[in-house]
């Protein structure tokens, strides 16, 4: 395995410079300190000072990444078009290592058994990229101690409007020295945090939880509108995009507002 620091950090930095000008933020971490956070049936068969990359979408990613994929390639009508984008720019990064041995794992990916391969939010936790707000970051818990309170990510440039999309693992690459970095708690406040999980658990139609906070980037319209179609209902957004190379024109989809279909977020 390659042990060299200056190596490790070379190679971190050729991956963000594939990625970030599609929209992507690139944060390093261990398979170590994931598995420390999981549950030993999801945990990760590699030594604990791999390295791996948890792969983020910025609000840019729609427009850098998505529209350009849409307009130059033919989705194949099974996959979700998002998803095929996510695997379009994941080959880029591995075409670009022939000489290293790279796992990618999508968020969407899952076993037979319809278990996540990865569980992203604990990825974006351990990484540093990302919060991880659950059930137990709050003191007292307002809810039944047995109800199911789902936990939820939130960054610290773009609170709830990013993509947790993946992670590669350069399976003969060993970063025993890599620095750890603490996710921000960009939400101490206990009755915050409440709000929060509330919005996300009972509110989650409206993406309220989004915007707990007050961030500088947010989905632009088109976006609002992409995610706010259902799957089923998209085809037209797509033909739209291959034909005139954009979801609205000037002024159209002003007024639109997030709704929740019923599909997964940012999917």
């Amino acid at each position: 395995m390659e042990q060299t620091e200056i190596g490790q950090d070379i190679l971190v930095k050729k991956v963000r410079d594939i990625l970030e000008p599609f929209g992507f933020e690139i944060y390093p971490f261990k398979i170590g300190w994931y598995n420390e956070f999981v549950q030993e049936i999801c945990r990760l068969s590699y030594p604990e000072d791999t390295l791996g990359l948890c792969v983020i979408s910025t609000p840019e990613m729609f427009e850098k990444a998505f529209i350009p994929f849409i307009k130059q390639q033919d989705c194949d009508g099974i996959r979700d078009p998002i998803d095929q984008c996510m695997v379009h720019y994941f080959n880029k990064v591995k075409e670009n290592f022939p000489e290293h041995d790279i796992e990618s794992i999508h968020e969407f990916e899952m076993h037979h058994s319809r278990r996540p391969k990865i569980l992203v939010q604990t990825v974006g936790h351990v990484s540093g990229a990302t919060y991880y707000y659950q059930k137990s970051d709050v003191t007292e818990p307002p809810w039944p101690e047995k109800q199911k309170i789902c936990g939820v990510c939130y960054h610290p440039v773009y609170g709830g409007w990013f993509g947790l999309r993946g992670v590669f693992i350069f399976k003969d690459v060993c970063y025993p020295d890599l620095p750890r970095r603490a996710p921000p708690d960009v939400i101490p406040g206990q009755a915050q945090r409440v709000e929060l999980l509330e919005k996300f658990n009972f509110h989650w139609q409206d993406w309220s939880f989004r915007d707990l906070l007050p961030v500088p980037h947010k989905y632009s319209r088109e976006q609002v509108v992409y995610f706010s179609t259902k799957p089923k209902d998209r085809g037209a957004l797509i033909q739209r995009i291959r034909s005139t190379g954009t979801l609205l024109e000037e002024g159209e989809g002003d007024q639109v507002k997030y709704e929740d279909k019923g599909h997964s977020i940012d999917s």
